[in-house]
């Protein structure tokens, strides 16, 4: 790949951060997702690159744009899988809640896993932790395994769940072994990631949410030198049937980072809608709004964090520049 197809993604969700941010707060989670659709499908089309995404807003009959299968950018060199969450928490911007982001990741074509829409369980972690976590092993073992590898005692770890009621045998797990639970309405790529920054405080990841954005946040972790394990959980025939239509022999067996992004090359870029431990959110003045973005490269592990300026009277179809 490109070495500046790095910026060129970054105006992609900084664009659909935009557009999306100002729907912060009003209740209307479907009218922010497509803002942003719409928003990042716009540039996409002006980028040098010839993509097909592999995860995206849906199938071709539906979802308006962005579908899995639909081809972006201008059509030349170079060929790349594409993976978007345009609004990775819709919730999140429906009620202004933390973590809200804009989502892209990119890799040589048939690198990324063609994750269907289904839950996956999860077990993600830093770059210190990585090589001490096993998605088999009981949780207090993986608890105590990755304190001695930070240098913590266990009661010093904080681990990210989703608050969902399934998770509760994995959040009395935890608190019997003496770690502290943050407990977030949604938005797990936000939190596998910042467990690669310890400035946010975050330690782990654990539980089940969606598969794919287990693959956007591989690719991230993959950048950060990190780890994600995951299961896919087909709950059904038809589910079970996708997997194997998308690929995946064994729905059942443990997926590894080179399983869910293969190659040394990968690039992923995100942009904050709203505030989070990462990453800030869309603030806007008038025609003027400014964005918080981290983009991210697995070749080179080159990681930049940009702070954009963007004068919204000169981009009236926000392509960004």
């Amino acid at each position: 790949m490109e070495r500046s197809l790095t910026m060129e993604l970054v105006r992609v969700t900084e664009a659909a951060a935009v557009a999306s941010g100002r729907w912060m707060g009003f209740g209307k989670k479907d009218e922010a997702d497509d803002a942003a659709t719409t928003a990042m499908r716009k540039v996409f089309d002006t980028i040098p690159m010839r993509g097909t995404v592999v995860i995206g807003e849906g199938e071709m009959d539906e979802a308006p744009m962005l579908y899995i299968g639909e081809r972006l950018g201008l059509g030349y060199l170079p060929e790349v899988d594409v993976a978007v969450d345009p609004l990775e928490g819709t919730n999140i911007v429906a009620k202004g809640l933390w973590n809200a982001l804009s989502v892209v990741a990119v890799a040589d074509r048939g690198n990324l896993l063609h994750a269907p829409d289904m839950y996956m369980d999860k077990i993600a972690v830093g770059p210190e932790a990585v090589g001490h976590v096993d998605i088999n092993a009981p949780v207090e073992q993986n608890l105590k395994s990755v304190a001695r590898a930070l240098g913590k005692d266990v009661n010093d770890l904080v681990v990210v769940l989703l608050d969902r009621s399934r998770h509760s045998k994995i959040i009395e797990e935890v608190r019997r072994a003496g770690a502290r639970i943050k407990l977030i309405p949604d938005g797990d790529v936000a939190a596998a990631i910042n467990t690669a920054f310890p400035d946010t405080g975050v330690d782990m990841l654990l539980g089940s949410g969606g598969a794919p954005e287990g693959v956007l946040a591989a690719v991230a972790l993959k950048c950060l030198g990190g780890e994600i394990q995951g299961r896919l959980l087909p709950e059904d025939e038809a589910q079970f049937q996708r997997c194997l239509d998308m690929g995946v022999q064994d729905p059942g067996q443990v997926l590894y980072m080179d399983d869910l992004v293969k190659g040394d090359d990968a690039i992923f870029a995100a942009t904050g809608v709203t505030d989070g431990e990462l990453l800030k959110g869309v603030r806007y003045k008038g025609t003027l709004a400014a964005t918080h973005s981290v983009v991210m490269r697995a070749k080179t592990g080159t990681v930049r964090f940009i702070d954009g300026k963007h004068r919204l009277e000169k981009k009236p179809n926000l392509v960004l520049e």
